[in-house]
């Protein structure tokens, strides 16, 4: 699947830069969102005729706020250990370490604050993270646990990566990944503004 979604990838940067247009980009990235929702309205669907997930969801414990809360420290403290190496100062690196994989409102909030090279970095790296996540769920599922894989695709567990979450774990990891993904794409944000602002 990951490698599938690689091809795409490439498959896609190349049609762009022979066959698209800027506005074609445009249409065609606007039209995708309704393809999410279509995604999630399945998975809506899926989660809505499991009779005994909602039952699970009653008993569900803190784990179902421990893991978007180990998101976010996990990931603002592997920035933060990177601020202190990196050129750009100790905020930006901490502010991109924060996008949590959501690459396209980290790149533009943080070109905005700091200019366009950290902007391309928040960009880059959290692309970066969304496409170590395809690869890796599968690995971390079997080897680590399912938790571990929500937390490898931050706030991308409830849109892009959710597809494969699905396929390597349970039923009850799907509501899991949705409301990490929800908790931890509102954090976004939050914590860039917050960072910007100190």
């Amino acid at each position: 699947m990951a490698i599938f979604v690689i091809l795409a990838l490439l498959l896609g940067v190349a049609c762009g830069q022979v066959f698209f247009s800027e506005e074609t980009a445009g249409f065609i990235s606007e039209k995708s969102e309704w393809v999410l929702m279509l995604l999630m309205f399945s998975v809506g669907i899926s989660v809505g005729t499991n009779r005994e997930l909602f039952q699970k969801l009653r008993r569900m414990d803190l784990r179902v706020w421990m893991v978007p809360v180990g998101v976010i420290l996990g990931s603002l403290l592997g920035s933060a250990l990177c601020g202190v190496l990196a050129p750009f100062g100790f905020l930006p690196t901490l502010s991109v370490g924060a996008g949590m994989g959501w690459y396209s409102l980290s790149g533009v909030m943080l070109s905005d604050f700091y200019g366009a090279e950290v902007g391309a970095l928040a960009f880059l790296s959290n692309l970066l993270r969304e496409l170590i996540s395809f690869l890796t769920i599968p690995l971390a599922v079997r080897y680590l646990n399912p938790y571990a894989a929500i937390a490898l695709a931050g706030a991308t567990s409830e849109d892009t990566t959710l597809p494969i979450l699905m396929r390597h774990s349970s039923a009850e990891m799907v509501v899991y990944s949705v409301i990490n993904g929800v908790l931890t794409s509102a954090a976004v944000p939050v914590l860039l503004r917050m960072f910007y602002i100190s």
